[in-house]
């Protein structure tokens, strides 16, 4: 009887030692995961490259416009030499400007063909050494006397963010988010109902109301801003 009382302990022992066996190999071999997925992490961070070629400034750029209308769109811009061309031919209704290399930050943005003679205005002003303000107001004068024109309802998209990196696979800029303008020229808040202020993350505002430059905006904004 005592033989078997005694196996009886002596295998408990032998269960209770495995057990604790099992659990200290569980926690010695946890931190061996966490190093696994630090070097994912890091992994995924080296593929990220510098906006530093034409064809990488083609690439992200078009990540402003529509998925389907990517390949037909006219690319425009500041190429890497510093020279203002025409980086692609287009066939759609879409030109896309690219990010300025020479300028903080990424921006890039896609509009409607028809907001190319009041886009190019803009740029030569700017290039004669106008203030913004003054932009302003002489393409204001300028619309009201028909030189130029915009026609309601014309879109332009914009991509933009701080960092110049991108994700070779996908085209996509590292932090880069979307904003969308759709032009309203000469319509207030009180002709269309809608707001001066976003009232809450990617809500549609009036910007510029009762001016040449009225425009819907919507934007991405914390979802904690109040």
């Amino acid at each position: 009887m005592k033989r078997i009382i005694t196996a009886f302990v002596f295998t408990g022992i032998l269960i209770s030692c495995n057990s604790s066996d099992k659990t200290k190999n569980a926690k010695e071999e946890s931190p061996a995961t966490v190093t696994v997925t630090d070097r994912t992490s890091n992994d995924i961070k080296k593929q990220l490259n510098a906006i530093d070629t034409d064809k990488a400034l083609i690439a992200t750029a078009l990540m402003a416009a529509p998925k389907e209308s990517r390949s037909g769109c006219k690319v425009i811009g500041y190429n890497m030499a510093g020279e203002f061309v025409t980086l692609r031919e287009g066939d759609n209704e879409f030109i896309v400007l690219v990010d300025n290399p020479n300028q903080d930050g990424f921006k890039a943005a896609c509009y409607h063909k028809d907001l190319e003679p009041f886009m190019a205005r803009g740029r030569a002003l700017r290039a004669e050494g106008k203030t913004g303000q003054e932009t302003f107001a002489i393409r204001e004068a300028e619309m009201k006397s028909g030189q130029i024109k915009i026609t309601p309802g014309s879109t332009l998209h914009i991509y933009y963010g701080a960092k110049t990196v991108y994700d070779p696979e996908t085209s996509k800029v590292e932090g880069a988010q979307l904003r969308y303008v759709v032009y309203i020229p000469w319509a207030t808040s009180e002709s269309t109902g809608l707001p001066k202020a976003p009232n809450a993350p990617n809500h549609p505002w009036i910007m510029n109301p009762g001016t040449h430059r009225a425009h819907i905006m919507i934007s991405p904004l914390p979802e904690d801003k109040e």
